[in-house]
């Protein structure tokens, strides 16, 4: 079959439309892998007793190569993720069994469908919300939507899972953004009364409030941070977690204690990833 020049023009300019359609972050099906650059597979440990909370920030046109590696950094046995594009963090699971041995579970909190923060197809643009990988099975998702999400919406999730050999129940939220005050005060609640229906959970997440913000009282009644020197009359001494110099990531404890916490700036986000390894105060 012969085409003319018209027709080939005009199937060149097709397909050059369709790719700049689908936007950046939509993959590469299959997603090809990379090897380190010593060509060598980097096989890493789990630790099984470490949890981290990272809002890995979006729309930021961030490698997720880079944000694989920084999380291989610590491999983590529960991570919460939040600004989470469902596209960017496939990738950022490939990434981290295909150059560091790490294999996680993934469960998603999407909130939003958004071409502009995910990429994808107008008729079908990616999802964007919260992700908690695990390196032991989930059960028991659920995924809310706050009734009032203030500027953007934003939710929570919950799954059931394992960390340091004990099953706990594990939340990640992302609350609503700075200068909405009424806003976040009524998500904690809501949080927060599902929270306390657990006897021991982890509250991972981007809170956008500091420690002495009152909209956080219902979940400091709760839990505690896992930085032993962060209360919420003590904000001068809590870590900040952000490029701004302000503490608004959390790993809040309900009957669990830790053993160490850190903070850990990060070139492929404006927010610190924040990981704590933990001991159990109680069997159950």
């Amino acid at each position: 079959m012969v085409f003319g020049k018209g027709t080939w023009l005009l199937v060149g300019a097709v397909a050059a439309a369709c790719m700049l359609l689908v936007g950046p972050s939509a993959p590469s099906s299959p997603l090809h892998v990379q090897g380190p650059r010593d060509g060598a597979a980097r096989d890493v440990d789990v630790k099984p007793d470490r949890v981290m909370t990272w809002n890995i920030c979006n729309p930021c046109d961030a490698s997720n190569a880079g944000r694989a590696a920084e999380i291989a950094r610590f491999a983590p046995q529960v991570i919460g993720l939040q600004e989470a594009c469902i596209r960017d963090v496939e990738k950022i699971r490939d990434y981290l069994e295909g150059l560091y041995g790490l294999v996680y579970h993934v469960e998603y909190g999407t909130v939003l469908r958004h071409r502009g923060r995910c990429g994808g197809w107008p008729w079908r643009p990616g999802a964007f919300g919260q992700a908690i990988l695990s390196a032991a099975p989930m059960t028991d998702r659920v995924s809310v939507e706050y009734p009032d999400g203030g500027s953007e919406d934003r939710g929570y999730m919950a799954v059931t899972t394992e960390v340091g050999g004990r099953s706990v129940r594990v939340f990640n939220t992302h609350f609503a953004q700075r200068r909405q005050e009424a806003v976040r005060a009524a998500q904690a609640r809501v949080l927060a009364e599902r929270v306390a229906r657990h006897d021991r959970a982890i509250v991972l997440g981007d809170f956008n409030a500091v420690p002495a913000a009152p909209e956080l009282s219902p979940l400091w009644s709760l839990a505690t941070d896992a930085d032993p020197r962060c209360r919420p009359l003590s904000s001068g001494a809590c870590e900040p977690t952000t490029d701004w110099h302000l503490k608004f990531d959390y790993v809040f404890l309900r009957a669990l204690t830790p053993r160490a916490q850190g903070v850990h700036a990060s070139r492929y986000s404006d927010h610190h990833l924040v990981h704590a390894d933990l001991r159990a105060t109680s069997r159950s």
